[in-house]
């Protein structure tokens, strides 16, 4: 199995994992695939493996790797799909963040899931993303998103208007802070912390959930994968912000938006000890009640 690794510049609290990670595949004689970007803020603080192999872009990681690590919380995961694209490369994420969703590894059990993956122990768990579409060419070629594509307004503007359509039929006129376009896998992202509901990820649709919006009988509605979602912007302010998961960019307010399914999907890693289930309930404290025993 050739892995290999992603990660951000890390705090030196989280170095002694991120060096339990290479020692662990040394001892099982797996030669580390190392993202180019992460040896160099790794340098003079790890020791990696004299055999480490370096790769810079999308293109070279097709050819080296068999599965990705990310090192870090869901923020970093999301980010390794600017690097593995369609090419089908299972990504398996142990969490140095926060809450992890996606990122389900603890870092306490490096080295029981590491020995789990090298062993086949685990399932493909295929999750579908969103890709933008504008007259622009928005995002190039990552226009693509596996948690949520966000249209929001800028920090000093004022409340936007955001009209929504679906194949071209009007869905509403949004007067709101913003619109979360979301699929099952962001539903527990930002879209449940505006009032979205939690989508189970195989339940093929997506979830539009309004930022703040002025009007309170406005709620999220669950529409299917299969349509086409368009918008167009009516603000004070002559821009306005779209998001791709992490990534960001300023956009006229003439421009106008499509979102649909993408043509490819994402393989995430899941352990044969895990499940969805167990991981929302880990993840968002269920039970701890002990009134519910």
């Amino acid at each position: 199995m050739r892995i290999a690794i992603y990660g951000r510049d890390f705090n030196d609290t989280v170095l002694p994992y991120v060096q339990e990670v290479f020692n662990h595949l040394a001892e099982h004689h797996i030669q580390p695939v190392l993202y180019s970007k992460f040896k160099t803020s790794l340098h003079g603080k790890i020791k990696l493996p004299a055999n480490t192999v370096i790769f810079h872009n999308h293109s070279e990681l097709k050819e080296l790797a068999d599965v990705l690590l990310s090192l870090g919380g869901d923020g970093t995961l999301l980010d390794t799909l600017s690097l593995i694209r369609n090419s089908g490369i299972p990504v398996i994420g142990i969490n140095f963040g926060r809450l992890g969703f996606l990122a389900s590894i603890n870092k306490n059990e490096i080295g029981s899931a590491l020995k789990a993956l090298i062993n086949g122990e685990y399932t493909l768990d295929s999750r579908s993303l969103l890709t933008l579409e504008s007259d622009n060419g928005l995002f190039g070629e990552e226009n693509f998103a596996l948690n949520d594509i966000t249209i929001h307004r800028r920090d000093n503007s004022a409340m936007m208007i955001i009209h929504a359509s679906m194949n071209n039929e009007f869905i509403n006129s949004y007067w709101a802070d913003g619109l979360i376009i979301a699929t099952p896998t962001g539903s527990t992202a930002y879209s449940l912390s505006c009032g979205g509901p939690i989508i189970y990820p195989d339940s093929e649709n997506f979830v539009i959930t309004p930022i703040a919006p002025h009007n309170l009988n406005v709620r999220p509605v669950v529409v299917p994968d299969d349509n086409k979602l368009s918008f167009e912007v009516e603000a004070r302010e002559s821009k306005f912000l779209v998001s791709c998961d992490s990534r960001t960019v300023t956009v006229e307010r003439s421009v106008k938006i499509s979102i649909r399914k993408a043509d490819f999907c994402v393989n995430l890693i899941r352990l044969n000890n895990e499940t969805y289930l167990n991981t929302l309930r880990n993840k968002l404290l269920w039970g701890i009640d002990t009134r519910n025993y």
